[in-house]
């Protein structure tokens, strides 16, 4: 498609610019390659790379054999390996998606785990500070509080690529290391720590502010 002016002297061809880039591909495309190829590729060089690391330690292939089974069988086992591996591996695979929304909007955030532990902190400080409040009020209190504390720890990057133009790649790495850091030392201190700890353990979360396990009911025992 052009544009020529009505005098014909002038044509403008649009550039169509450069092809989409692979990570664009990546998290755009639909089709079955990105959708079960790719992940079973990485699942499958997870393992492979397992696998070697477990005999560089001296274990024989049969021992490396048995902890695979050992894994496959603690994950999704049973019921309730399976509630308990849904439980775990919820929470990452939201911020997995959190870190697929800046992509799509040209930015690299690798903060999503610092973002994880201050969001988290801020759940588990809801989660024991207030008692007596009924789980419908205190488990969506618990998890606004959990959104606000990632906010704000994601807030930091996006506010210095705004201002300064800070690489969103070097603060949220960096920032990383601040959360882990940040969260060990809050969970020694008094607000944080349980009673009779030396240990970085925080105050047990009340039960109206836990998530019920995925699939417990179907497993009780």
């Amino acid at each position: 498609m052009s544009l020529t002016s009505p005098d014909g002297s002038i044509t403008i061809e649009p550039d169509d610019g450069p092809g989409p880039s692979f990570l664009r591909k990546l998290t755009t495309a639909t089709d079955w390659k990105t959708a079960f190829v790719i992940p079973a590729l990485a699942v499958f060089t997870a393992l492979v790379i397992g696998a070697i690391i477990i005999m560089l330690t001296g274990s024989s292939f049969s021992q490396m054999i048995e902890a695979y089974l050992a894994l496959l069988k603690g994950s999704v086992g049973s019921l309730r390996a399976i509630s308990a591996t849904l439980t775990e591996a919820t929470p990452l695979i939201l911020t997995g998606l959190a870190v697929a929304v800046a992509f799509r909007a040209g930015l690299f955030n690798i903060g999503g785990e610092g973002q994880l532990l201050i969001g988290g902190m801020f759940a588990v400080l809801v989660g024991f500070s207030f008692t007596g409040l009924p789980w419908f009020v205190h488990l969506p209190l618990a998890i606004v509080a959990a959104i606000v504390g990632g906010a704000l720890w994601g807030f930091i990057p996006g506010f210095l690529k705004a201002k300064t133009g800070a690489h969103e790649v070097i603060v949220t790495i960096m920032l990383n290391y601040v959360a882990y850091r940040l969260v060990d030392y809050m969970l020694k201190t008094e607000l944080f720590q349980r009673e009779g700890r030396n240990d970085p353990i925080s105050k047990s979360v009340e039960p109206s502010a836990q998530l019920p396990a995925l699939l417990g009911w179907l497993d009780p025992a």
